[in-house]
């Protein structure tokens, strides 16, 4: 019997148009292949210093010898040639089978060589759309665009390499418009049944992320974001590296960046002043520290490398510190070496100050649609963006001295996905900051900014519920002696002290008793530790009876808002459906106090972040559970 044959249908549907393949640009290849290499020859520098060392001894030790080290040097040239074409042909056959496609209902990115890989993503998941470009990148015009979905933390967001700057921005376009479309084909079709109208609404909000009166702004909301949307010319601050940022807009962004691509309106838009940008740089101690832990492990490994080819030179350097401290020139000495460490801390203080400048240049935060996007980097260059459902929380954080002038940092709290080595750090808690809206921004200007950028936050809790007396006095106890970083640095050095003078003060431990001066060097040092852990103390004393003057807890129907205090403040306002789980606890001491700690927990950052407040009064730990109860209206 033959198989039967399908006759064709008046009015059948015309079978589906083949999906386009979009590659990522070319440079993938070379820019690809030169960073990897980059980072290799930097990994075998590194780990061969005593190779290198040796050669440079071989070299120096004959003609003979100096042959063999060029023949060395010339196998290790060739060596990383191959290296570089392996690398290349590696690159070459990853970009052969690399790209990504934008189906009926779902964006698709295959990868692999030898295990293939393909990696697909609904268009209603997907939620963000983030650019970043390193400097090479940047001066090609490509960029790695990164697709955020609704996976949370954990997962990882999809990274697509190496994108032209008009790529990248069509691709964004295009994800969003069919998310949309596809949300309105589903509402559609919830809505078709009888009775299916309240239902399909709900699963679209659902879909979307939204969570019932959380999303819809409140009239106030609605009518400060219609204020801020008709000032937005007036709301941004260009600086100077903003015209930079704009100069190279015009050039094209890139050598293969293309043309520029409509991303949509604006409806709210606020970038820093060059004071804002200056004080930015100025607060910015992690990459003082950093570099200054980078000088120490230079001075390290080039002191290593000079004893190794000079020997006997430690000894001579040990003895010769050894008698300018016992001569009466050692004061003037030490003096000089302060100095020059308070030049050479001062010189890259600047420089941390020039690379936050240069990071925070052209920085724009702004509304378009239901997304917050944040643009920075004059040389690397990023694009961060978050839909205003996926906003889990605003913090406004304050330092030290941000507090003093009046500043703060304003960011959003996020579900948030990683890609690569970004994962784990997000996992170590290096990048679970949120979505800086502003980094350096006076606190006055705080509602305006909110106000346009994420109205839905409008009616935020006033009413502010202080702490009870008894948290005074605990708070200064947990801060100065559990938690006190000079009451711990003074019972250390008490308990070195004791152990060195018991061990030291023998003269037949020393060889020679005159190198016995040291002990009442070391006793000079544990004073002067002595006096940096009273002082110390003292600010934590201060920093807990501003904790207790300043630390609050509010509520109002939608949101909590809790503001932990002390040397440095921190108010994060979270909705109240966003909160996953709340609960008060308190230890024996804390119901001797008639005290207890309320935490609540959303679903933002890795694993959720938690929010809590230690020793408020149990009445209104009782009553901020009332409030967590489910409402029915």
């Amino acid at each position: 019997m033959s198989a039967p044959t399908e006759s064709p249908v008046a009015g059948a549907a015309a079978p589906a148009a083949p999906v386009e393949k979009h590659r990522v640009h070319n440079s993938y290849i070379w820019l690809g292949s030169l960073r990897a290499v980059g980072l290799v020859v930097v990994v075998l520098v590194v780990t061969s210093l005593s190779s290198i060392v040796s050669l440079i001894e071989l070299a120096t030790s004959g003609p003979t010898d100096l042959i063999g080290a060029m023949l060395v040097l010339g196998a290790a040239a060739v060596g990383v040639v191959l290296l570089l074409g392996l690398v290349v042909l590696v690159h070459y056959l990853a970009y052969r089978h690399l790209w990504y496609e934008l189906g009926p209902h779902e964006f698709t990115l295959c990868s692999g060589i030898i295990s293939k890989k393909r990696v697909h993503v609904a268009y209603p998941r997907v939620q963000s759309v983030d650019q970043r470009a390193s400097l090479l990148q940047r001066l090609f015009g490509v960029c790695n665009v990164t697709v955020d979905t609704a996976g949370g933390a954990s997962n990882k967001a999809i990274l697509v390499p190496y994108l032209t700057k008009q790529q990248a921005d069509t691709l964004r376009n295009e994800l969003f418009a069919r998310k949309q479309s596809a949300l309105q084909g589903q509402a559609a079709g919830q809505q078709a049944g009888a009775g299916a109208g309240a239902a399909g609404a709900a699963a679209v909000a659902a879909t979307m992320g939204t969570e019932g009166t959380n999303a819809a702004p409140s009239a106030e909301g609605a009518a400060v974001a219609a204020s801020a949307a008709a000032s937005v010319a007036s709301a941004a601050s260009p600086n100077v590296l903003a015209k930079g940022e704009e100069a190279w807009g015009v050039l094209g962004g890139g050598l293969f960046g293309g043309e520029a691509v409509d991303t949509g309106a604006v409806t709210y838009e606020h970038g820093l002043s060059n004071k804002e940008l200056v004080l930015t740089g100025l607060s910015n101690n992690t990459a003082f520290l950093v570099a200054m832990l980078a000088v120490l492990g230079f001075v390290s490994q080039a002191s290593d490398i000079v004893f190794e080819l000079v020997p006997g030179s430690s000894d001579v350097v040990n003895g010769t510190v050894t008698s300018m401290v016992a001569s009466a020139t050692a004061g003037p000495l030490i003096g000089l070496a302060i100095g020059g460490v308070m030049v050479i801390a001062l010189v890259i203080w600047g420089a941390s100050l020039l690379g936050a400048c240069v990071s925070y240049g052209g920085f724009h935060a702004r509304r378009r649609g239901d997304r917050i996007e944040v643009e920075r980097g004059l040389l690397q260059h990023q694009l961060q963006g978050v839909s205003i459902t996926r906003v889990q929380s605003v913090t406004v954080k304050q330092s030290l001295i941000r507090r003093l002038l009046g500043y703060c940092e304003v960011s959003l709290g996020k579900i948030d996905a990683a890609t690569g080595e970004e994962s784990q750090q997000k996992q170590n808690g290096l990048a679970n900051q949120g979505l800086v809206v502003h980094p350096f921004v006076k606190v006055s200007r705080v509602p305006e900014i909110l106000a346009g950028l994420v109205p839905e936050f409008a009616d935020m809790p006033t009413e502010q519920q202080h702490l009870p007396k008894p948290a005074l006095r605990r708070g200064i106890v947990r801060r100065t002696l559990w938690q006190g970083g000079g009451f711990w640095l003074a019972v250390t050095v008490a308990v070195l002290q004791v152990i060195l003078n018991a061990v030291l003060s023998d003269p037949s431990v020393w060889d020679d008793p005159r190198d016995m001066w040291v002990l009442p060097m070391l006793n000079m040092f544990a004073i002067a530790f002595y006096v940096l852990a009273a002082v110390l103390a003292v600010l934590d004393v201060v920093g807990a009876v501003l904790w207790y003057r300043h630390s609050s807890f509010a509520v109002s129907r939608r949101f909590m808002q809790v503001t932990n205090s002390g040397l440095s403040t921190e108010t994060v306002t979270f909705p109240r459906q966003k909160i996953q789980f709340g609960c008060a606890r308190a230890n024996p001491l804390q119901r001797r106090a008639r005290t207890a700690t309320i935490q609540a927990r959303t679903a933002a950052g890795v694993g959720g972040t938690t929010v809590r407040l230690i020793d408020v009064s149990d009445e209104e730990a009782a009553g901020w559970l009332d409030w967590l109860k489910p409402r029915t209206a």
